[in-house]
């Protein structure tokens, strides 16, 4: 009887399996409160809001880490019912220690951690800040999300290449770039890493104009390093595009080769 309690807990807070009516309420539900939380923070910023709605916020607040509290409890008392996290002790640890664990951890540690650490009044707006981190929580709801986030998986080894050849280029057209400027432009050129301002507003394409280049060869060169930025910055587009592409191709695939009404996979003769 217990280790089904369990077992149930665990298919309601982790599972969400379709046509599971009490675990898609509690996603949804769940889901409404971070949306809620995160407007709240973003408000609260807002003196005349904050001001005239304290009590408002900081019962709103208390009420949601003592859900997100109890989901957490729940979550790591349930998570044994899964093999790979069957023992009791090194399980939970390892359920813990996984990247949707800690996020549930971190968004309800701002709350806590004041009352156990005297932390410094400027400190303790950046610990508030961290409630932000609620958001991320979505991910273990929302399809979309978990969609974007096997993009990212399965295409980061591209990712990770186009980064390194894009912070390269940086490092390449900065460092010309000074050499070029430098005496033309002592204060807006001091130095590679303050020109590097300059080639991350060119290379993006933004152009924000306050650094730009006055010489004929600084002028040359920046028509030249834009260019390269549009074709540089187009590559994670068309790569994360691709990607997508993929990932919805696999996903129709899977939904053809599983049978509505039984379950089984279609391709496969009957046991």
């Amino acid at each position: 009887m217990f280790q089904r309690i369990q077992e149930r807990t665990f298919d309601i807070l982790e599972k969400a399996l379709p046509g599971d009516v009490p675990s898609r309420i509690f996603d949804v539900f769940i889901m409404t409160l971070i949306i809620l939380n995160v407007i709240a923070v973003v408000l609260e910023t807002e003196k005349s809001l904050s001001s005239q709605y304290m009590g408002f916020f900081k019962t709103f607040e208390i009420i949601s880490v003592i859900i997100f509290t109890i989901e957490y409890i729940l979550r790591l008392w349930s998570c044994t019912s899964e093999n790979k996290y069957k023992n009791p002790i090194k399980g939970r640890i390892q359920f813990a220690l996984s990247p949707l664990a800690l996020v549930d951890l971190i968004a309800i540690l701002p709350f806590y951690l004041p009352m156990i650490i005297p932390l410094d009044l400027r400190f303790m707006r950046v610990i508030r800040l961290l409630r932000m981190f609620r958001l991320f929580k979505i991910g273990r709801y929302s399809n979309s999300i978990k969609t974007l986030g096997n993009v990212l998986k399965e295409k980061k080894e591209e990712l990770l290449i186009t980064a390194s050849v894009i912070m390269i280029l940086l490092v390449v057209v900065s460092s010309l770039m000074y050499f070029v400027e430098n005496e033309a432009q002592p204060e807006a050129f001091s130095s590679i890493p303050a020109a590097m301002w300059w080639g991350v507003a060119t290379l993006t394409t933004v152009g924000y104009g306050d650094v730009y280049p006055i010489t004929t060869i600084g002028k040359f060169l920046g028509a030249i390093i834009s260019l390269l930025g549009i074709g540089m910055f187009a590559l994670p587009a068309g790569i994360l595009g691709g990607g997508f592409v993929e990932e919805m191709q696999r996903k129709r695939d899977k939904k053809k080769r599983i049978c509505p009404h039984c379950g089984r996979n279609i391709n496969e003769p009957p046991s």
